[in-house]
């Protein structure tokens, strides 16, 4: 076994590898850029190594270093994680000329499977069941577009090389496909450095179900049953769960032995995964990902197995932990990928520090894998995933019953995130009752995120009650510190003279403006709310806790303070509210004009508008990349464009003005 390896990653995955590797007494050595100098997985590991600037292709990319930073500490081995380096057959090959064990697949195994159109030939002559499509070597606009003609419409276009959804493209008829190739050729070299592409046929409503292998160097390939990941968006996963619900034992047997057939067809090693769409009682192969997956952590849950510690040990050579017949499967597990994102503005990553951050309490029932703490910083830097929320019980109905409480625990404050939609998710009674498939979110996205409702009574009663605790503190803090603490000039009891003695307080609820009239009693407060009058008391727990009681009933809930911002959690919901101040209101207020701004930080890829072109609303104007996915600018309106302000490959923060648009009197 090593007794040092060095994790050529960062964030969550770093961190993940880090743990296990600490437990069987392996020494680690990470490796990180300038963005990441006080970053979690930084201050785990017992060596740390810089590489280089913030973008990736500066540092966690650049493979000379990652290698250099291995020889320099005497690290015998390194695990790529996922992403990055981890199915890069030259760093691989780059690993081995330097002594290095790359904790990974042998090489051609990486490029066979790295390359989906290589991988389905294979596939094919393996006798592994595929989707219609055209792979070949012929990657003209002709060859594609007479491909997509013979398999016949709708099709999906997609990278040769990579995943993640990256360089993917459904084209619903001929007309859209040029723009389709174009995009998706773009977004693959961005994210790649390959703009190969296949087409295939696009299926209506398939799940995405994978199969976990692992292989070693003695000719033993085993699978650890399926997982489902049919919860996606934009083609990237959202919520996974192991096993797949809905399956017969035939089908859970055909699809397991299928993917052990598949890793045997390029002599495997190590941990992999082998997708398949199913759709109709039929898998169909996607491709295979030489690396540990993002959703690993559902299949330890239900295997009580550890998949890093399976890498070390078979990449030091030992053969597997276990035969087929010895891996045993119990209860039902699901995972929700939480992110910095807002859901509300098309799950635009969402960039910040993390002020207040609160995940559920972790136990035989509950896992969080994160690489970020309080005051962290999301940046654009970098996937913007806060953590992997991951969740087991005896039963699937039992588990989602945890996913719904473990996400209703979760507190995020500093970023937007998608808490609130994966929780529209695991209350879906389609989702309860395990009829998933790829285009859920699509079909039922007006559910999942509907349109932005009213605080309620009680929420804005807990914010009331959270500004008059603060007054209060504030008020014995003054006393404190004065020369007579007990004057009754630091009395907080809300008398006057002369007058009924109450508070007049405003909120901002979006555009809305809520005012609420807090009374003094000698036993607490009287809320005159918006829709009905209560009786309530407020004590502060320390962190933001404070323990409510409205008209007898008492509850708990927190409140985080960002100057006049009140981020509130109340019953397993987030809410956010502003102290009205009008002056400060106007103050902000944003000029009326005609300008398109970024809406996240990014590059310019492409300028499709030009001066004084006459467009109709949703004309294509700008692409801007952010976070290796191409966002496309459009006009709000008919219109003119009067100015341009970027040209292609420019760096624009976010809510630069891109160009100024000039809508048309009609």
């Amino acid at each position: 076994m090593f007794d040092k390896i060095l994790v050529a990653n960062r964030g969550e995955i770093a961190c993940r590898v880090i743990r296990t590797a600490r437990r069987m007494g392996i020494a680690t050595v990470a490796v990180y850029s300038e963005a990441d100098a006080g970053a979690m997985h930084v201050a785990m590991a017992d060596e740390a190594v810089l590489l280089g600037p913030a973008a990736a292709r500066e540092s966690y990319l650049d493979a000379g270093k990652v290698i250099a930073a291995a020889t320099a500490t005497g690290a015998q081995a390194v695990h790529p994680g996922y992403g990055f380096l981890s199915e890069n057959a030259e760093f691989a090959e780059a690993c081995a000329a330097a002594g290095i064990v790359f904790i990974g697949p042998p090489v051609h195994a990486i490029q066979v499977m790295g390359s989906k159109a290589a991988s389905k030939r294979l596939m094919g002559e393996a006798g592994v069941p595929m989707v219609p499509g055209y792979h070949g070597d012929d990657q003209s606009g002709a060859a594609l577009e007479k491909a997509a003609a013979e398999i016949g419409f709708p099709v999906l276009v997609k990278a040769s090389a990579g995943g993640g959804g990256k360089g993917m493209r459904i084209v619903n008829e001929a007309g859209e496909l040029a723009e389709a190739l174009a995009g998706a050729r773009r977004e693959a070299k961005a994210a790649f450095g390959d703009d190969r592409l296949l087409v295939e046929k696009y299926l209506t409503r398939p799940r995405h179900v994978e199969v976990q292998v692992f292989g070693d160097r003695h000719g033993n390939v085993v699978h650890l049953f399926e997982r489902d990941c049919s919860i996606q968006r934009r083609h990237q996963k959202v919520v996974e769960e192991a096993p797949a619900p809905g399956l017969t034992a035939e089908a859970r047997a055909h699809v397991g032995a299928a993917g052990v057939a598949a890793a045997k067809a390029v002599a495997y090693v190590g941990a992999g995964t082998v997708e398949f769409l199913y759709e109709d009682g039929r898998f169909y192969f996607i491709e295979m990902n030489t690396r540990l997956q993002v959703e690993h952590p559902v299949t330890e849950m239900i295997t009580g197995l550890d998949l890093v510690e399976w890498q070390l040990r078979v990449a030091a050579g030992q053969e597997l932990p276990l035969r087929q017949e010895e891996i045993r499967r119990r209860g039902h597990a699901f995972e929700a990928r939480v992110y910095a994102e807002d859901p509300t503005r098309g799950f635009l990553p969402s960039t910040g520090r993390l002020r207040h951050l609160r995940p559920p309490a972790e136990g035989v029932h509950v896992r969080v894998d994160t690489g970020v703490r309080e005051g962290d910083a999301v940046t654009v830097h970098y996937d913007p995933m806060i953590a992997k929320l991951v969740v087991w019980d005896e039963t699937r109905d039992a588990a989602l019953r945890r996913l719904r409480s473990a996400l209703a625990a979760y507190q995020v404050v500093g970023v937007s995130t998608n808490i609130g939609f994966l929780q529209a998710i695991a209350s879906h009674p389609v989702f309860a009752a395990g009829e998933v498939d790829t285009g859920f979110i699509e079909r039922h996205g007006a559910l999942l995120s509907p349109a932005a409702e009213p605080v309620p009574d009680t929420v804005l009663a807990v914010a009331a009650l959270s500004v008059m605790v603060e007054r209060a503190r504030e008020v014995e803090r003054v006393a404190r510190r004065s020369g007579d603490p007990f004057s009754p000039w630091h009395a907080a009891a809300g008398w006057r003279l002369n007058d009924d003695n109450h508070h007049d307080l405003a909120f901002r609820d979006g555009d809305r403006r809520v005012a609420v009239t807090v009374h003094y009693r000698a036993e607490g407060w009287l809320l005159d709310l918006p829709e009905r009058r209560v009786a309530a008391k407020a004590e502060a727990e320390g962190d933001g806790r404070l323990a409510v009681e409205l008209d007898g009933t008492r509850r708990g809930a927190t409140v985080v303070r960002v100057g006049e911002e009140l981020n509130l959690f109340v019953d397993g919901r987030a809410w956010r509210l502003l102290l009205d101040d009008p002056a400060a209101r106007a103050a902000a207020h944003e000029m009326a004009g005609g300008g398109l701004t970024a809406p996240m930080p990014g590059k310019v890829v492409q300028v499709i508008a030009t001066r004084g072109a006459v467009v109709e609303r949703g004309a294509p104007l700008l692409i801007l990349e952010a976070m290796k996915m191409e966002h496309t600018i459009k006009a709000p309106a008919n219109g003119t464009v009067r100015e341009i302000h970027f040209r292609a490959g420019d760096q624009v923060p976010e809510g630069a003005e891109l160009l100024e648009f000039e809508v048309a009197e009609d």
